[in-house]
């Protein structure tokens, strides 16, 4: 999932650069939803293991 993340990422700076700012805004918030969705899931799985 931070693979993922990490692709839209550069996706939306390469859009940015190139002025295609509608195809950066989605894909950077496509990239800040799967970051934060990656953090979630990851606390999770810690306090289960801990737990």
């Amino acid at each position: 999932m931070l693979h993922y993340a990490l692709i839209f990422l550069i996706i939306a700076v390469i859009a940015a650069l190139l002025g295609f700012t509608g195809i950066a805004g989605t894909a950077a918030w496509i990239a800040k939803l799967l970051f934060v969705l990656f953090l979630i899931l990851t606390v999770i799985a810690f306090f289960r293991r801990a737990g």
